[in-house]
């Protein structure tokens, strides 16, 4: 319980991981860039919205065991957590992985255990990260403990998952991968697996290509039932019921910082061999323009859209990748008003005004649900009917139970009856 941890980054992973080395009774340092989350930590507060998480910083902080800096310090253990977006192009930017990797290095010590767990592409720690530290004077076979255990958890489980679910570590030697793995027996009560850095790394990037490929077959469907006028949602049920068929669900387009990007990481490595996984990402990003052609077969522009739902995924507060945003910019460009309302989001996070509830329904002539938040499963169907022009709700997560006879509603299951019923505007 001496160990000292220093976590390089604070964001939906960093933080979390570092609450939970910091509740298991270690000393942990939190680093981030970002000064107001650095502040917010040393109050005790936090500046994201994960299940769990204040409860245990708040705690953490006031025992002594979580504190937040803007530079690292000398630690027995680095763990580097920081983002790892991509260029218009779609490769990976590992800006921010060159960046704190070479900013640990003036406080390492013979023997640290050094752990990426960025997603990050293939050989990344073998052809980047490995040679920093060689470059700058330290052997990555003798000094230190070199590693990636990429994380593996889901939004709104996050503190479950960490402990719960089992971890890969990938060293860059068998005995990196070893020293790596004990550093997560520590707290993690699932299996913990040693194996070699670039296993680690595709396994990671396979796992969230799978579901994009998945969701792509599902969306796929989705455009052929809307030509051919099938339930889709009825058929991706009774498909299901096969023991050995899990189709996932449909929706309005895949986001978030691991499906939405990962699968990049490995056509970028291997473009000619990955047809697929290139396939499936072009499927799924073209869902928001698929969901803005239906909505123009519902009202014409010039209507107002009060479109529900701004995050990648029900009850959180991250926006990165999600479609909802592009939705939203499509709906503008076309000439329609767009009240946008998220209970999770704050204005800070967007470009675009937010609407409260009631700002958003009133003139509205279709409800546009792009999240399944909680608080849209069931509507105030009272002030749907009053304050809307039209009470249409066209719901592209199959979210919404809707029990008003006078509320039209649309998913999945039958886009093809939207053809013809576009109104008109009519002027005041």
């Amino acid at each position: 319980m001496n160990m000292k941890i220093c976590v390089i980054g604070l964001g939906y992973i960093g933080l979390p991981t570092a609450a939970l080395f910091a509740k298991a009774g270690f000393e942990v340092l939190g680093v981030d860039v970002n000064r107001k989350a650095v502040d917010l930590v040393n109050k005790g507060e936090v500046h994201l919205e994960e299940v769990g998480l204040p409860e245990v910083v708040k705690e953490v902080v006031e025992t002594g065991k979580l504190s937040a800096s803007s530079m690292p310090e000398e630690a027995d253990v680095f763990i580097i957590a920081v983002p790892t977006p991509i260029h218009d192009d779609h490769t990976a930017n590992l800006d921010y992985i060159i960046e704190a990797t070479e900013s640990i290095v003036p406080y390492l010590r013979k023997g640290n255990v050094v752990i990426v767990e960025s997603t990050i592409p293939p050989r990344t720690i073998d052809d980047i990260v490995a040679p920093i530290f060689q470059r700058l004077g330290w052997d990555v076979n003798e000094d230190l403990y070199l590693a990636h255990c990429p994380e593996r958890v889901l939004p709104g489980r996050i503190l479950i998952e960490l402990i719960e679910n089992t971890r890969i570590v990938g060293g860059y030697t068998p005995e990196a991968a070893y020293y790596a793995a004990e550093v997560y027996r520590k707290i993690v009560t699932g299996e913990v697996i040693e194996t070699q850095a670039i296993t680690a790394e595709m396994s990671k990037l396979m796992e969230n290509t799978y579901r994009d490929v998945n969701i792509a077959l599902s969306n796929e469907l989705t455009k052929i039932s809307d030509k051919l006028g099938v339930n889709t949602l009825d058929v991706i049920k009774l498909a299901n019921r096969h023991p050995r068929v899990n189709l996932h669900l449909p929706g309005p387009g895949v986001g978030g910082h691991c499906l939405a990007v990962d699968p990049y990481f490995i056509v970028e490595k291997a473009p000619f061999e990955s047809p697929l996984i290139t396939n499936a990402r072009k499927i799924n990003n073209s869902m928001p323009n698929f969901v803005v052609n239906h909505v123009k077969k519902i009202v014409t522009n010039g209507a107002k859209i009060a479109v529900f739902g701004l995050t990648y995924k029900g009850n959180i507060d991250d926006v990165r990748e999600s479609p909802a945003m592009e939705i939203v910019q499509l709906l503008t460009e076309e000439g329609y008003h767009v009240g946008a309302y998220d209970p999770h989001v704050e204005q800070e996070q967007v470009t675009f005004p937010l609407s409260t509830y009631k700002e958003a329904i009133t003139n509205a002539e279709c409800i546009l649900v792009l999240t399944d938040h909680s608080e849209f499963k069931e509507l105030d169907e009272k002030s749907i009917e009053l304050n809307m022009k039209t009470p249409v709700v066209f719901d592209t997560k199959n979210c919404v139970k809707v029990n008003s006879g006078s509320i039209v509603y649309y998913n999945y299951n039958n886009v093809f009856e939207m053809e013809g019923l576009k109104r008109e505007v009519v002027p005041k």
